[in-house]
């Protein structure tokens, strides 16, 4: 048996969480990584104590045919990106690295051109986060380097978000 690179042992980890998402469209796993060490994790899931689009059945972003990227506020759940870093204390985040996975609900596929959101896209910067590792296939994946985001900041272009 061949070992696996460290990219993609902490993607496959990210994908595991992921299975706990609650989204009916499509769900993410993130973790936070520094140093070698699992700092955090987040999945996509509504607040605590509010009910999840998959205990209701619906959602209503997909009921009301609202583009991807889009209308996030009508959202119920929180992203993976923002649970793991609510659940990280800051100094921990600081020149780390996240893992994304997306898959969508429907047909369990990676989601094409997975990127964080505008809103995730801050948190991450603020956080002091220095590296997102996005997954595209089963073994590969796109690095950006949070800098980037600064450097290039789509908010100023009125692009939309993932």
């Amino acid at each position: 048996m061949s070992r696996i690179d460290k990219e993609n042992y902490y993607l496959d980890i990210a994908e595991t969480v992921l299975e706990r998402g609650t989204c009916l469209r499509r769900n993410y796993g993130a973790i936070i990584v520094n140093n070698d060490q699992i700092v955090s994790t987040g999945y996509v899931g509504a607040p605590r104590g509010r009910k999840n689009c998959i205990d209701l059945g619906t959602c209503v972003r997909e009921r009301m045919n609202i583009q991807r990227g889009t209308r996030y506020e009508l959202c119920r759940s929180v992203h993976a990106e923002a649970n793991a870093i609510i659940h990280a204390p800051r100094e921990q985040m600081i020149g780390s690295t996240m893992y994304l996975v997306g898959k969508e609900y429907d047909t369990n596929d990676y989601v094409d051109n997975a990127s964080s959101c505008a809103m995730c896209k801050r948190l991450i910067i603020n956080a002091g986060i220095k590296r997102v590792v996005v997954r595209n296939s089963k073994n590969s994946f796109t690095a950006i380097y949070v800098e980037d985001w600064i450097v290039d900041d789509d908010s100023l272009s009125g692009q939309e978000g993932y």
